[in-house]
């Protein structure tokens, strides 16, 4: 008798789907939170990122626009610019004529970023990879961040300014503070180290010795007025070799002109000199920032861009979701022909973000044309490494100098124009193939250099022998004048603060 053979059916575990991190467009604290680890898990294990502590603040609007006014700060004195800039930014908002940033992110330790309330779920998540992590990373690690700024001592020493500024007002008057912020202000992009490498002292000890030289009625000791003509004046053959003693202990030139009108200035009292000092560090503050745009930037858009589509592929992001972060990036990397009505410049999101895509692709499918203009890199096992390099140790000139490749020249399809003052009109000098690439190359790079593009100002000699007339020196670059009547301010305000006559030689 045969048997019959029991099949056995063994039943197949399938694997289990992942749950979403979010649903809808709305969302809550709970979400938020989620959403957050599992972006911090990629941005930390994956991407291998190297980052402050995080403080995520979910603010309204209102309190956006609040602080576009304050330049983006927590904690800001007072001053009637930044009412100014509130209610003309209202009224764009308002009228629709502007929208508003998804976030801010605060160079601090911890880093702290607002998120706008009215941000749906999928923007939550977008706005979250690209500052708190992306931007965070680029300020804890670029060169620059760590040279020239205190992450740790910002938030304190801004509260000390706010609270300082504030007693200045009660005991000297609204207006005599008005006047000198007023002249600090208009002199912010004159009042930073460009080259020198910054005092050592970091923000906290700064704050702490304000707060130790308020209690004496006059400063340390200028060196001004030991200068002073007398009677016991030596012969006139040595008037040259006093005047160069007296640059060297003036340590002139000098290209911060605050810092200089802070220390030498016969005509400031304490308090006055203490608010140049203020206005001085926070321009230098945010020097940096403006020597990184492209790279600050592309570097925080490369990292939500590979967050967001690692999240996708793990099956944490709903398809609507992600459908609408694509639609805002690809909003955030649109880069309108120069001939096009929209042309205000190079997009830095779109050429850092092109620039950063281009370095991972080099070293993953590099081409010959890669090889022979990219030999370090091309081909490389690890282009987290090359990329978290690059954010290191670079600046936007230093970065476009060492990284534009031809692939990028040709898509963004760059030339670079002559602009000779003998000629009537502009001439192309080199397009986007093999015998411009390096020319397009170094003239783009030159157009990031910050400290080519201000003007070039320095303090160069004080007439201490006869009316303390305060020298300065305008050196022109590739031709071009000082505006007149920016000129113009910038001496009325210097001989506001001096209190003697200013002259500029160009």
């Amino acid at each position: 008798m045969a048997k019959t053979a029991k099949t056995k059916i063994a039943k197949t575990k399938t694997a289990k789907k992942p749950k979403l991190l979010f649903e809808g467009s709305s969302w809550d604290f709970g979400a938020l939170d989620r959403t957050y680890d599992a972006v911090e898990e990629i941005a930390l294990n994956d991407l291998g990122l190297d980052v402050y502590p995080n403080q995520v603040e979910i603010i309204s609007s209102e309190q956006m626009l609040d602080a576009y006014s304050s330049i983006g700060m927590p904690l800001m004195y007072q001053h009637w610019s930044f009412g100014k800039h509130f209610v003309q930014e209202e009224k764009l908002y308002d009228k629709g004529f502007r929208g508003l940033a998804y976030e801010i992110v605060i160079n601090s330790n911890p880093c702290i970023s607002y998120n706008m309330e009215e941000n749906t779920m999928a923007m939550q998540t977008l706005v979250m990879a690209h500052a708190a992590f992306g931007h965070n990373h680029f300020f804890k690690n670029n060169y620059l961040f760590k040279q020239w700024t205190d992450a740790d001592g910002i938030l304190d020493y801004l509260e000390f300014a706010k609270k300082y500024i504030a007693k200045c007002e009660e005991r000297h008057g609204p207006d005599a503070v008005e006047e000198i912020l007023d002249a600090a202000h208009a002199l912010m992009d004159h009042g930073v180290y460009r080259y020198r490498r910054p005092p050592e002292p970091s923000l906290r000890e700064k704050k702490e010795r304000e707060r130790e030289r308020h209690a004496y009625e006059e400063r340390e000791f200028n060196d001004l007025w030991r200068t002073v003509p007398n009677a016991d004046k030596g012969p006139e053959d040595d008037t040259q070799r006093d005047a160069q003693e007296r640059k060297k202990r003036l340590h002139l030139p000098e290209e911060n002109l605050l810092h200089f009108i802070q220390i030498y200035s016969p005509a400031l009292k304490t308090w006055q000199r203490d608010i140049l000092h203020i206005v001085s560090n926070i321009a230098q503050y945010f020097y940096p920032q403006k020597q990184t745009k492209v790279m600050n930037e592309g570097c925080a858009t490369f990292v939500h861009f590979y967050i967001v589509n690692a999240l996708y592929d793990k099956g944490l992001l709903p398809e609507g979701a992600m459908l609408e972060i694509l639609h805002s990036h690809s909003n955030v990397l649109s880069q309108p022909d120069y001939n096009d009505q929209r042309y205000g410049g190079i997009n830095p999101y779109a050429l850092g973000f092109a620039m950063m895509a281009d370095i991972r692709r080099i070293c993953e499918n590099p081409t010959d044309e890669d090889r022979e203009w990219f030999p370090d890199i091309a081909g490389s096992d690890n282009w987290r490494c090359v990329l978290k390099d690059a954010w290191a140790n670079y600046r936007d000139e230093s970065f476009i100098q060492q990284f534009l490749s031809p692939t990028i020249m040709r898509k963004f399809r760059l030339f670079s124009l002559a602009d000779d003052s003998k000629e009537k009109f502009y001439s192309v000098s080199a397009i986007h193939n093999k015998r411009g690439y390096r020319q397009v190359r170094d003239a783009l790079a030159r157009t990031y250099d910050v400290a080519a593009l201000d003007p070039d100002i320095q303090v160069v000699d004080v007439d201490l022998l006869g009316d303390r007339q305060l020298r300065l020196k305008h050196t022109q670059r590739d031709g071009i004048p000082v505006d007149e009547r920016d000129k113009e301010m910038v001496l009325f305000h210097l001989k506001k603060l001096w209190g003697y006559d200013v002259i500029m030689e160009t």
